[in-house]
């Protein structure tokens, strides 16, 4: 949702399908919008192909993805580091590096987390009504940082999202 709506905020429409990817180019602003449609613990065989085809460097990715272990509507971004756990995360580390920069956006835990399935069914569930009051403006604030890192630095991205309260 981040991502597409990075797009919209970029007056960008031209998505194609290709390489397991949607995916955008902007030629002007040199810019790759890419939304793996694999599965999500395969998310680093597209970005691989799709970062090697256009010679993009690790440090130039940027990830966007759902974060457990922050609380709903929480977003942080930082210039490194490991997975945490995320499938995701993990399958985009072994297939490049672990050096690129993130955001994190929060969608808090289950009630329940015996089970990995609880887990899997709570990423997977529709928001709540209170959640959904919220969403707009927590999936504005991840694309407005990103567009931040990209135009202009990821210091003040992070100073940016880091900072900011969603309430």
């Amino acid at each position: 949702m981040a991502v597409d709506r990075l797009a919209e905020r970029l007056s960008l429409d031209s998505w194609k399908t290709k390489d397991g990817a949607r995916q955008l180019y902007d030629a002007q602003r040199r810019l790759v919008l890419v939304e793996p449609q694999t599965y999500m613990n395969n998310s680093g065989a597209p970005l691989r192909i799709i970062a090697s085809w256009y010679r993009t460097p690790p440090e130039s990715v940027l990830a966007i993805y759902d974060e457990m272990d922050l609380p709903f509507g929480t977003i942080r971004m930082r210039p490194f580091g490991g997975h945490g756990g995320h499938n995701g995360m993990r399958s985009i580390i072994s297939t490049m590096t672990d050096r690129f920069p993130r955001i994190r956006i929060g969608v808090g835990r289950p009630a329940r987390q015996a089970q990995d399935e609880g887990a899997i069914d709570h990423v997977l569930a529709p928001f709540t009504q209170q959640e959904l009051k919220q969403l707009p403006d927590v999936i504005d604030a991840a694309a407005q940082a990103a567009q931040i890192w990209f135009e202009d630095s990821l210091e003040a991205a992070m100073q940016f999202v880091n900072n900011l309260k969603i309430a």
